[in-house]
Order: structure tokens, then sequence, then C-alpha cells
């Protein structure tokens, strides 16, 4: 409900934000499987591999989100 009062151009700075934190835990994700698989530390690979979905999917779902929001803004612009 918050959000709503927001100017846009916080919104689209709050979209860049999340994507870098979705790239940062992406990357992370695959430092943690590198290491787990050069350590042999199979909970380590788990864990990177687990980072890096949830990265991806973070990516993912922001991305549709800043497509909504997109959408939404050019519909209150035509009307």
């Amino acid at each position: 409900m918050v959000e709503e009062n927001k100017k846009p151009e916080e919104t689209a700075v709050n979209h860049t934000t999340e994507n870098l934190e979705s790239v940062g835990q992406m990357i992370i994700g695959g430092l943690e499987t590198i290491g787990g698989i050069l350590t042999a530390d199979p909970v380590t690979r788990a864990e990177g591999a687990f980072n890096l979905e949830a990265g991806e999917r973070h990516q993912e779902a922001n991305k549709n989100l800043t497509a909504m929001d997109e959408a939404e803004k050019d519909k209150s612009g035509e009307s």
C-alpha cells in the first residue's frame, strides 16, 4: 500500500536494486557451487545450487513485476 504513493522514478530504482540483488545472489551461488566441488563438500555445493536457483527465480519475478508496472503506466497514460 505504501508503494502506491511512490513516484515512478523511485519504483524504477527499486526494480533496478532488486535486479542487482538477484544477480549478486546468482554470483555467490555460482562461487559456492564451485567451492563445494573443489572441497568435495556436498552441503556447500547444494547451498550454492540453491542460491543460484533462487537468484534466477528472483530475477524472473522482478522482470515480470517491471513489465506489469510498465503496462499499468502505459494504461494510465492512455486514459
